[in-house]
């Protein structure tokens, strides 16, 4: 059944458009995402390696220094979201008829320039908010020095660590969840409609706001999936990663009603 729109508020007339979901929708979402990704299976690859070379990288920086695994995935989620854009870009040539290009997925953020630089500096302030907040944790936690890797896990599984893991977690989730909520369908948004960073951050956090609980199943998914895909050594992002790329654009086009010209079109 077809979701019903919700209309933006009157008093703010560049909001696009929001739908209601179901719990069902996410499901399908990742259905379809598996299918464009199967349609174009060497630009899914090529994207999925991308994903692994990041997560390996994460990894190097885990052995090596664990108090900075916050800061390397701030540059990572920082390189995420062009490759994320290429994936929208695969999934929205293949909605509508036409053949997707790794070039064209690759420099499709260049039409949005402005949007795209706007976007990244507020994920740049959050994301280094994020990692300077994980250091202050691990700085109070541990006043005799920085754990080792060999001793990291060791020490946060200990009784007497839980209130460090507790808010290590606490200070982790609330930086995630901003991050979700002003991301969640903001890139779709700006490659569909060329809209401007804050509008489409808007239109991505009201899509959470109406939608709480299914943007929850939502997180819930992608989170369950890509912690599966890292064992062993991330080589599961070579699929994870692509599908959950592709699954990303159905659920912008789910979330976001669509002009009505444009609904004909479809």
């Amino acid at each position: 059944m077809q979701a019903s729109p919700v209309s933006s508020h009157e008093a703010d007339p560049a909001a696009l458009q929001v739908r209601s979901l179901s719990f069902a929708q996410p499901w399908q979402w990742l259905v379809l995402g598996a299918r464009d990704a199967m349609r174009a299976p060497l630009i899914a690859l090529f994207y999925g390696l991308c994903f692994w070379v990041m997560a390996l990288l994460l990894g190097w920086v885990f052995r090596a220094s664990p108090e900075y695994v916050m800061s390397m995935a701030s540059g990572c989620l920082l390189l995420g979201p062009f490759l994320a854009m290429g994936l929208y870009e695969l999934s929205r040539r293949l909605e509508q008829g036409q053949r997707p290009q790794l070039g064209a997925s690759l420099l499709c953020w260049s039409r949005h320039l402005q949007s795209m630089g706007m976007l990244v500096m507020v994920l740049m302030v959050l994301e280094m908010l994020w990692g300077r907040a994980a250091m202050v944790v691990f700085a109070i936690s541990f006043d005799t020095g920085m754990p080792t890797t060999a001793s990291v896990l060791q020490t946060v599984v200990r009784r007497e660590n839980w209130e460090f893991l507790l808010i290590y977690t606490a200070v982790g989730g609330v930086f995630a969840a901003l991050v979700f909520g002003f991301t969640v369908v903001a890139l779709p948004t700006i490659l569909d409609r060329d809209a401007d960073a804050l509008t489409a951050c808007i239109t991505s956090m009201r899509v959470v706001g109406l939608n709480i609980g299914v943007m929850l199943l939502w997180a819930a998914i992608i989170t369950v999936l890509v912690a599966v895909s890292l064992m062993p050594y991330g080589a599961g992002l070579l699929i994870v990663g692509p599908v959950l790329g592709c699954a990303s654009w159905h659920a912008y086009r789910a979330s976001v009603e669509l002009p009505a010209a444009q609904s004909e079109a479809v």
